[in-house]
């Protein structure tokens, strides 16, 4: 298949499950830039495979995008000393220059639809940041989920971001956002707030629903949200106290631009006394398992759609 295209260099197991039309689940490489150890990456992988899907880490060097990182190529991305982080804006310089670069969920979904993956987990999905009525601050994410034919299956939006107004965005946009065993939207770390979401319990019926989609609409993105765990979850009091705290000492010590986002993220750690550390592996094992699943779903519901014909 990466025979045909020049910028991609699709793996033999990827390759194959895709000519199969076996279930594939994408899996952005900018996550794991931050990871101390190779194993949380392969144990993502692990979680996508067990769940009867094939696992494809992406990510960029010399030159072209790999669909399908081996533990060699994510090792090197891991540890590199400087690796180039690459939302769908910067694929074109990232290719360009051939030097290394970790994919974001924009550049990542981007990617999977070139390569002709359906299904994408992460952690949380970009959004509208808070006070973004003065900064603009919105996430490239959720204009690329209107310009790609994609499922992301995620734990909501990340905690650090405004809900409300990121779930206005998604509403305005014409983004369905499905709650997979919630009709609240999942807020990262915190389970979900106050904010409504479409409710969906079977997976294969999310699938349908998805494909129903796509054949009506002609593309987009659809969310399908997953909560974290209730024993490894944050509460959400909490995280709030913490981030209106930190945002008034940012407004006291001068941190603006990108700098707010990882000052919000210390803040919420030091508050929570670190349980975001488990939190955030907990998110990003149960969101690749549920992507895997329901990635075996879509390929089911793609099956019996070419039986009907």
């Amino acid at each position: 298949m990466d025979g045909m295209d020049p910028y991609l260099e699709i793996s033999d197991e990827v390759a194959t499950a895709l000519e199969e039309k076996r279930p594939v689940v994408a899996l952005e490489s900018s996550l794991i830039t931050a990871s101390p150890t190779l194993e949380l990456a392969l144990d993502i992988e692990k979680s996508v495979r067990d769940a009867g899907a094939v696992p494809a880490t992406i990510g960029i060097a010399d030159g072209r995008v790999l669909v399908g990182m081996d533990s060699a190529r994510i090792e090197q991305v891991r540890s590199a000393e400087r690796v180039q982080k690459v939302s769908a804006r910067d694929l074109g310089l990232a290719l360009a220059g051939g030097g290394l670069g970790a994919t974001t969920v924009a550049g990542t979904i981007v990617i999977a639809e070139r390569a002709g993956i359906e299904v994408f987990a992460t952690a949380g999905i970009g959004g509208v940041h808070r006070r973004a009525q003065q900064t603009f601050d919105i996430s490239p994410d959720l204009l690329q989920f209107t310009r790609t034919r994609m499922t992301v299956v995620s734990a909501g939006a990340k905690s650090i971001l405004d809900a409300r107004l990121t779930a206005e965005y998604l509403e305005t946009a014409g983004v369905p956002v499905f709650g997979y065993g919630t009709d609240r939207l999942p807020l990262f770390y915190v389970r979900g707030g106050d904010i409504p979401v479409q409710r969906v319990d079977d997976l294969r019926l999310a699938a349908r629903a998805v494909r129903t989609h796509w054949a009506v609409n002609g593309g987009g993105t659809v969310l399908l949200t997953v909560p974290v765990d209730e024993a490894d979850a944050v509460d959400g009091a909490l995280v709030e106290e913490a981030i209106a705290q930190a945002l008034a000492e940012a407004d006291r010590t001068g941190v603006t631009g990108n700098r707010v986002s990882p000052f919000l993220m210390r803040a919420v750690s030091k508050a929570t006394r670190g349980r975001t550390a488990a939190a955030g592996r907990s998110v990003l094992l149960g969101t690749a398992k549920v992507a895997g699943e329901f990635a075996v779903g879509l390929s089911a519901e793609r099956a019996a759609a070419r039986a009907r014909r």
